[in-house]
């Protein structure tokens, strides 16, 4: 992740990774380099446009077990929450319309 920080300094590095149980279709592409302006809200728009998630559905990004605003920024959440390996780990539930399962997805920034 260092070496990634170090040639693209306004970008973050995010890895999006579907968890087994979870009923959304499988995301084509896992690694991504956003701006590091780019707000929560906006980073979950991307994922939702990726994995053409139904307008029923929502997904929340939790950091830590913690709800980030949707609009703190990547960048912020980055340099609050990143592992010594230069990553964060973010888990993204998936609510179904009927709001009474979650399943998980995680997500790797």
């Amino acid at each position: 992740a260092e070496r990634i920080r170090q040639k693209y300094s306004d970008r973050i590095p995010v890895i999006c990774e579907k968890v087994e149980k979870s009923d959304i279709a499988t995301i084509d592409k896992k690694k991504y380099l956003v701006p590091a302006d780019l707000t929560v809200g906006q980073f979950v728009y991307v994922i939702r446009k990726r994995i053409k998630l139904s307008p029923e559905k929502a997904i929340f990004i939790f950091v830590d077990e913690v709800l980030p605003p949707t609009a703190a920024l990547m960048s912020s959440i980055y340099e609050e929450h990143k592992d010594e390996d230069g990553y964060v780990t973010a888990s993204v539930p998936i609510i179904s319309t009927t709001v009474t399962r979650a399943n998980m997805c995680t997500t790797t920034v």
